[in-house]
């Protein structure tokens, strides 16, 4: 586990709506929230073109359309999340567009002036299967979010930036490197440390013996990056 200690921990946002939220679509949680938060303190111009990667619900879509974004793409493979995404969009008469797929079919309507990010993580012995695909991420938890910062550079217009939210667990110095090769200014903007949720706690034992955690850790932390192109 990669321990991140430059950045300073920020408060969960304010603000959680009501979101409709079919089974098997990710529940808003921590990272989401924390994501959230730095959206709001990040800069993000009036009229922005905004993608949402990995969207569930579509609480980061619509966070980004109630900021004055004058676009917004929200990407993901399930389709009940995007049925999701449009029900909570019309609701509230934001300009979100629900887009089936990942990181390919998104990069055609691109490049974006902000990309935000809340990929699956979750390191798993397994292959992910049913809504286990919103959160598990291979044996390393890294499955979603190489293809994300090697595709960045393609979706990310000039002069804008990616926001994306992981675990600690995952190797945000990966996440950096990375992104640095993909030729982005990228740096770590935001930490908070939680207890393990249940997924987590139920895959305690893996991590430790692939030696993610430490013995008897039961907390991770959640680590904001933000990257810029120039």
């Amino acid at each position: 586990m990669t321990a991140i200690s430059n950045a300073a921990a920020i408060p969960l946002a304010p603000a959680r709506p009501r979101l409709l939220r079919p089974p098997g679509v990710y529940r808003p949680q921590h990272d989401t929230w924390m994501l959230a938060g730095e959206l709001s303190k990040s800069g993000m111009p009036a009229g922005a073109r905004v993608l949402d990667l990995c969207t569930g619900t579509g609480a980061l879509a619509l966070a980004a359309a109630a900021h004055g974004a004058g676009s917004v793409t929200a990407a993901d493979i399930s389709r009940r999340a995007l049925a999701a995404v449009w029900v909570n969009s019309r609701v509230r008469r934001l300009p979100v567009r629900p887009l089936r797929g990942g990181l390919p079919e998104a990069a055609r309507g691109g490049p974006f002036d902000v990309v935000l990010a809340n990929p699956p993580y979750v390191p798993s012995p397994v292959a992910a299967v049913g809504a286990a695909r919103a959160w598990d991420a291979g044996p390393d938890g890294r499955i979603v979010l190489d293809q994300v910062c090697a595709g960045a550079s393609t979706l990310v217009a000039p002069g804008g930036y990616l926001l994306m939210v992981h675990s600690a667990v995952a190797g945000p110095g990966k996440s950096l490197e990375q992104l640095r090769a993909a030729g982005l200014t990228p740096s770590v903007v935001a930490t908070r440390s939680i207890p393990f949720g249940p997924v987590m706690r139920a895959r305690a034992a893996f991590l430790e013996a692939a030696g993610l955690i430490g013995a008897g850790q039961r907390h991770e932390e959640l680590v904001v990056i933000r990257a810029d192109r120039p």
